[in-house]
Parts: C-alpha cells; sequence; structure tokens
C-alpha cells in the first residue's frame, strides 16, 4: 500500500469516527437512563479521541500505540442489526452500538492484513484493538441488561 492509499483510508476512517462520535452522542441525548447516557457519552468522547489521533497521522508519523486486544465472547454477533429509531429501547441502541464496533473492527484488521508496511499495520492493528475493547465493553452492558437472571 503507497503512502497515498494510506492517507485515503485514515481519511475514512476519520469520516467513520465522526459518524461513529455523532451516532453515540445521538444515542446519548435520546436515552433516559443516566448510566446509559453516561455509557454512550463515553464512546462518543473515545471516538472524537479516535478522529484526533488518526488525524494527527495525516500531519506526522505515527506515534506507538499499545491497546491489548479484548477478549470477544461473540455476545451479541447473531442478532440482527437494528434501525435507528427515535423510539430506541435501550437494548436496541446497545446492540446497534456493538455492530458499528464490530463494523469497525473488522475494517482495520482488514486494513492490517492489505498492507505491506509494518509500521501501518502497527496502526491499523492498534486501531481494531481499541474497537474490539469498545465492542466487549458494550457486551458486557448488553448481557448485564439482557439476562438480569444471571444476577
Amino acid at each position: 500500500m503507497n503512502f497515498e492509499d494510506f492517507q485515503k483510508i485514515i481519511t475514512n476512517a476519520i469520516d467513520s469516527e465522526v459518524e461513529s462520535y455523532a451516532f453515540y452522542t445521538s444515542i446519548a441525548d435520546r436515552v433516559k437512563d443516566a448510566g446509559l447516557k453516561t455509557l454512550f457519552l463515553d464512546l462518543a468522547k473515545d471516538e472524537k479521541g479516535h478522529r484526533e489521533y488518526l488525524q494527527g497521522l495525516l500531519l506526522r508519523d505515527a506515534k506507538q500505540m499499545n491497546f491489548v486486544a479484548a477478549r470477544d465472547y461473540k455476545i451479541t454477533d447473531s442478532l440482527e442489526e437494528p434501525t435507528l429509531s427515535v423510539d430506541m429501547k435501550p437494548l436496541d441502541g446497545l446492540v446497534l452500538a456493538v455492530k458499528k464496533e464490530l463494523q469497525a473492527a473488522q475494517m482495520y484488521t482488514q486494513l492490517a492484513a492489505a498492507s505491506a508496511d509494518a509500521e501501518q499495520q502497527m496502526v491499523f492493528v492498534q486501531l481494531a484493538n481499541m474497537e474490539k475493547g469498545h465492542k466487549a465493553r458494550l457486551e458486557d452492558i448488553y448481557t448485564n441488561m439482557a439476562y438480569p437472571e444471571a444476577w
């Protein structure tokens, strides 16, 4: 992958992070539960940080990132992606958020596999790990909400 292709991919990734930020802030505005509101605002803040990091990649060399991949239990992978709506239930909002994080992680994983440059691979692997961490966090909350009898 040449530098121009890398720049296009990073620009697309920035667009994706902006979209995720808007998604999480809109969900935070809609939910009534204070804990969920805080969670979605935290995720929006993370996405903003990702955008800023990616913008930095376009301006200078990548700095070392070190995010450990979260264990993926695939709890919600078999669920259908709900449609975003004003009347969305909190559980559906969580599933939609998990699906978005999964898609982002898969995209970054594929980009890492497609890159021949070790530094680019590292960037994409670390971005995938960040998204997998979000997915794991959301699935943990989903499990606690969807299966309260397990407590």
